[in-house]
């Protein structure tokens, strides 16, 4: 929410700037006092995101050691940056909320500009080149520089989407800042993975080399997108391609989104430069996706129980059992979204019953909630509710209520029970928060290794979610895009399936 809102803010001031040429002395049109107001939610959001992060820090210090871990932590740079965001954020809202009412001298345009820039580039102040020792004042600037490009393209594209019609010399504008906004977005975030991941290897032996490598495939698909519209726009097309270009417009700033949630679970990763026991060997990697024939009979719930508590992390070693209870869990849900994947494809071939595939995701679901927890109801002693004060389990349920949410939905609309219009917009929306989502879940276990080995299969199914879900948004909103963005989303529905049938804990 941070990245994403700060992103909206600054990508805001300089579309307004650029695209619109909006200034001192200038009374706002239409475009920019919508472009200010959402300026002003985004730097809202910032405020009230940025102090839950620090209240929910300060609870987590003063549970673990008592009230005298309040002083501490007001001490803390931590809290002292989170406060000057604060405050930096709420600025930004009062003078974005004042130009929208009016023309406004060069004063508070200045200040504006100033505030925002500074709201984005102070997040290097609280990332991991403020906890380095060497070297640190190359990383912070590499850092702000990074986060202030990202910044300016990811949120000038929101505001190109929520934006009313453009001129074609605006868009052309937007283009060039978000042409140049890209070039430095690469070279600064080249130099902190050189920086930070420290070789080759890293990358795929590492968490944070995976996250690198994660959102290096997303940015590809953004820039292919890009530069699509770039070309459509120096084109000047005709009507019919400025539509298909605000529908790939949509496209981008959805995948734009996508690589800001990879980049905020970047900033809970250790750099993997710090890794070197802790790192998995390249066939410790390869052996998670080796798990054929799928493990179809569970293992007993109460031998489980008995033998580990997986709410506490386990023991200092996984145990085999609890292998191979992750294994039947991954290798069922692989089967029903296999079956889900088929059916879809089914679907589009002219199978009147295959259309019936969304209710799988029901299915699998309700297996799910069942499995993903033994220690919790129905299969535990812990209840449900009591069960909830639990990240990853409270992550687990919110995945749930997504699954159960957008099968329903695409059921309901493929049978004609609701009409396409706006539901069947509710499956590749939930489908690319999911796979978002994904990609910042994490699992508390006892080594930075086994919790990499875990969620490595999370990386390419969070893509792969990521691209079904707008692949389906395109099919829905761009009709004339023809075949090919459902063959992309029903095929990334069948690879999820056989990546999940395939994972393996090692044998």
């Amino acid at each position: 929410m941070l990245l994403t809102a700060a992103a909206v803010v600054l990508g805001g001031v300089c579309f307004l700037r650029v695209a619109l040429r909006a200034g001192p002395g200038t009374k706002p049109d239409e475009a920019a006092r919508h472009a200010l107001r959402l300026t002003a939610l985004g730097a809202a959001v910032v405020a009230a995101a940025q102090l839950a992060v620090a209240a929910l820090t300060l609870g987590t210090l003063v549970l673990g050691l008592g009230a005298g871990a309040a002083s501490a932590f007001g001490d803390a740079w931590f809290a002292r940056a989170s406060c000057v965001r604060v405050v930096l954020a709420l600025a930004t809202a009062a003078l974005a909320l004042a130009l929208a009412r009016g023309p406004a001298g060069p004063l508070a345009w200045a200040a504006l500009t100033a505030a925002a820039g500074l709201l984005v580039a102070t997040s290097a102040s609280i990332s991991h080149a403020m906890a380095r020792l060497d070297h640190r004042a190359w990383l912070l600037t590499f850092d702000a520089t990074h986060q202030l490009a990202a910044a300016v393209w990811v949120g000038g594209l929101v505001h190109l989407v929520r934006a009313p019609s453009l001129d074609r010399t605006a868009l052309r504008r937007f283009s060039s800042l978000a042409a140049a906004s890209v070039v430095v977005l690469v070279a600064s975030g080249f130099a902190l993975s050189v920086a930070y991941a420290g070789d080759p290897g890293a990358l795929v032996q590492t968490a944070y080399g995976v996250m690198v490598l994660t959102k290096t495939v997303l940015l590809v698909a953004m820039l292919a997108l890009g530069f699509a519209n770039f070309r459509a726009v120096r084109a000047a097309a005709a009507r019919a391609g400025e539509t298909r270009l605000a529908r790939f417009v949509e496209v981008e700033a959805g995948l734009a989104i996508t690589v800001v949630f990879a980049a905020a679970s970047l900033t809970s990763l250790p750099p993997a430069v710090d890794i070197g026991a802790d790192r998995a060997t390249l066939a410790e990697v390869g052996a998670r996706f080796s798990g054929l024939p799928p493990r179809l009979a569970s293992p007993d719930v109460g031998e489980l129980l008995r033998q580990t508590d997986p709410l506490a992390g386990g023991p200092q070693a996984r145990l085999q059992i609890e292998r191979e209870w992750s294994e039947f869990n991954h290798h069922w849900a692989g089967l029903f979204v296999l079956a889900m994947g088929l059916g879809a494809i089914a679907h589009r071939a002219g199978v009147r019953a295959a259309r019936h595939w969304p209710l799988f995701l029901v299915g699998l679901a309700l297996f799910l909630f069942v499995r993903n927890d033994p220690e919790v109801w129905p299969l535990g002693p812990i209840g449900f509710f009591e069960s909830l004060a639990q990240p990853e389990i409270l992550q687990h349920r919110l995945f749930m209520l997504l699954v159960t949410a957008f099968g329903l939905f695409e059921w309901a609309v493929r049978t004609g029970r609701l009409s396409p219009r706006p539901w069947a917009s509710v499956f590749p929306v939930l489908c690319a928060a999911g796979g978002g989502l994904l990609l910042t879940h994490s699992h508390t276990v006892f080594s930075l290794k086994e919790a990499f080995l875990m969620e490595v299969t999370h990386a390419p199914i969070g893509v792969l979610g990521a691209f079904a879900g707008w692949a389906r948004w395109l099919e829905l909103r761009l009709p004339e895009a023809g075949q090919w963005p459902g063959r992309v989303w029903s095929t990334c529905l069948v690879a999820i399936g056989v990546l999940l049938i395939v994972y393996s804990e090692g044998r």
